[in-house]
């Protein structure tokens, strides 16, 4: 089959692979869309991945077309959306319920052969049946609305909240979608790419703007979210916390990135600093909202590539061109 496969680190190359064989309890898919996300720049520059080379594309939806042979649950012709992540099971964290801080974490198109391919072999577990409304494609769209749901689930959010978003991407945008829905008062939106501005001002955001400074807002926020992994956004973010707020980390940042706290106006503010890691119990409640229509695919998904134009794709994303970017098979 064909398939991207990131080499080393900043290497990425186009060709044919073994085609995936499935075990007892898992399922083959033909890939119909793959998005891209900032993991998928990270494992570029050869960081997350433990090994290379891998074949990338943890955010897949697609066609069964083979079943190991204890799989009942599911036929092929199926459509579905799979869940990356592989918790073992067995450790520490996993048996506290904690899969998503496994200490043997793994994950498709991180640490196993993932969706930037034709086909990938996923456990039957981590299946979600799509219904008939919902188009294939734009399914791949309910990996990383996991992790926004995720996200909600860390901040316990109240009616109410004034929310902070840093980061009007694909990420920040879905927050945006969820905060509205979860009873904010208000939903504010910080970008230096005005672009993207424009369509958080399409969402229903309060504001949108290139600086929090333009926001008459002196107590500060009740949550504030960075949804861009920038040490400069992260820095000033904190500093817009309000008195008992809660600042959530939520964009990936490099391993190397800093940023400064000020621990007495953390312990006098009661302030909440936390952190949200990727899909936890969160999947099927994001495949649910999206057939819902919690988001908007025509809004969401800005570009559609053919998958041998990947690095293309890749540069894009880079670039902050767009919004979620997709590899078609």
């Amino acid at each position: 089959m064909k398939a991207v496969v990131i080499a080393e680190p900043g290497r990425i190359e186009f060709g044919t692979v073994a085609d995936p064989t499935p075990g007892p309890r898992d399922v083959v898919v033909a890939v119909t869309a793959c998005g891209l996300c900032g993991t998928d720049l990270h494992i570029l520059q050869g960081e997350f991945a433990p090994t290379l080379p891998i074949v990338p594309g943890h955010e897949f939806a697609g066609e069964v077309v083979a079943v190991g042979s204890a799989v009942t649950e599911i036929r092929t012709g199926t459509r579905v959306a799979v869940d990356p992540s592989l918790p073992c099971r067995e450790c520490y964290y996993c048996r506290l319920g904690r899969g998503n801080l496994c200490e043997r974490w793994a994950a498709i198109g991180v640490t196993v052969p993932g969706g930037a391919a034709e086909f990938v072999s996923a456990p039957v577990a981590n299946c979600v049946v799509l219904p008939e409304h919902v188009e294939t494609a734009d399914a791949a769209l309910i990996e990383p609305l996991s992790c926004a749901v995720r996200g909600y689930d860390v901040l316990r959010s109240r009616l109410a909240d004034r929310v902070l978003i840093y980061g009007s991407g694909t990420m920040g945008l879905m927050m945006l979608e969820l905060a509205k829905r979860t009873g904010a008062a208000t939903v504010d939106m910080v970008d230096i790419n005005t672009d993207r501005l424009t369509t958080a001002r399409l969402l229903g955001c309060s504001n949108a703007v290139t600086s929090a400074d333009e926001i008459d807002q002196p107590r500060g926020w009740d949550v504030v979210i960075d949804a861009t992994g920038s040490a400069a956004a992260i820095q000033d973010a904190l500093g817009r916390v309000g008195k008992g707020g809660t600042f959530l980390q939520f964009g990936v940042s490099d391993y190397a990135t800093r940023a400064v706290i000020e621990p007495y106006r953390i312990y006098n503010h009661e302030i909440t600093i936390t952190g949200s890691m990727a899909v936890l119990h969160s999947f099927e409640r994001a495949a649910e909202l999206f057939a819902s229509g919690v988001l908007n695919p025509e809004v969401f998904i800005s570009d559609r590539l053919p998958l041998a134009d990947y690095a293309q794709a890749l540069d894009l994303f880079k670039a902050g061109q767009g919004r979620k970017i997709q590899v078609l098979p």
